[in-house]
């Protein structure tokens, strides 16, 4: 009887909590949609990511080397924006490539994510030794030039989706290390970590379940900003060859901008093989950065008031 009346209050308990974060996530929804910035970068990203990854219901399976046809055909009825330089239809390759684009976008961010607020919180909260090491470490990285040293470090691992992703998130983390690091530094001076302190509460319980859940709305707005870089640089790294391709590897936004740059698609006056990528491209990483403005907008109030 003891036992079934423990094992209800920890099923209340659980619900009770499940609905507060419910609730605290509903209203923080309402609140993102009315500012008009972030809610413009959440229809740009949903549409795109419904394209891609919609991309078998909307344009068919990926293209194999059966269905090619004529290169460089223009627009036409039997292929709306015309073929590439091995004959494939463009549009297939468009619409399947920002599954790359945005896999590698949301890979890298998470990586990034997830060292620098690992960073941040240990060296802001731990103080002393442990802060000066890693921070040290952050100040490092952030002055090494990211896109030399991106193209080095994919050209030395060679060039595939886990090496880009991986050169990605080295080169973004320090940034997201740093804001949460100085938030930290806030957060922990506060009276309810102090009131914990007094009470006994040891620092892995604090960080858990004080510094993090208050630095987390910063971790999300730098990791939406990230994932906008990603999509940059991953677009980058593949106008100069270095992206992951291959037979059997679909084609990124950043590799057709490529291939129409190699076969003077420019040149030729072909918009269709080199304009639409390029516009996706920019368009995706305005979204995310809308985002992740707005993101940091309605969590700063200087910046709304500003």
């Amino acid at each position: 009887m003891g036992e079934t009346t423990v094992v209800g209050r920890r099923y209340s308990l659980l619900r009770e909590r499940l609905s507060h974060d419910i609730e605290r996530f509903r209203k923080f929804a309402a609140v993102l949609i009315k500012n008009r910035l972030a809610f413009a970068g959440i229809a740009i990203i949903v549409l795109f990511s419904v394209i891609s990854f919609g991309a078998p219901l909307l344009v068919g399976p990926y293209p194999t080397q059966l269905q090619r046809t004529d290169d460089n055909l223009p627009p036409s009825s039997a292929h709306w924006l015309g073929t590439d330089w091995e004959g494939f239809d463009l549009l297939t390759l468009l619409v399947y490539g920002g599954q790359i684009s945005l896999i590698i976008g949301f890979s890298a961010s998470i990586v990034a994510m997830v060292l620098g607020t690992a960073v941040g919180v240990f060296g802001g909260f731990y103080g002393g030794i442990t802060d000066l090491i890693l921070a040290r470490m952050t100040d490092f990285f952030l002055v090494i030039p990211w896109l030399p040293f991106v193209l080095v470090l994919v050209i030395i691992l060679t060039p595939s989706l886990p090496t880009i992703i991986l050169a990605i998130a080295i080169v973004s983390w320090p940034s997201t290390a740093r804001v949460i690091r100085s938030q930290v530094l806030t957060v922990k001076e506060r009276q309810f970590i102090e009131r914990s302190r007094a009470i006994g509460a040891r620092p892995g319980f604090i960080v858990r379940k004080h510094i993090i859940p208050n630095v987390m709305p910063l971790v999300w707005a730098e990791a939406v900003l990230t994932v906008s870089n990603s999509v940059f640089t991953e677009a980058f790294l593949s106008f100069f060859g270095l992206g992951a391709s291959g037979p059997d590897v679909i084609k990124s936004w950043g590799v057709l901008v490529n291939e129409s740059y190699v076969h003077l698609a420019l040149v030729q006056g072909h918009w269709w093989y080199f304009g639409p990528p390029g516009l996706f491209i920019t368009v995706v990483v305005l979204g995310f950065a809308m985002l992740g403005y707005g993101l940091e907008e309605i969590m700063n109030p200087a910046l709304k008031r500003r």
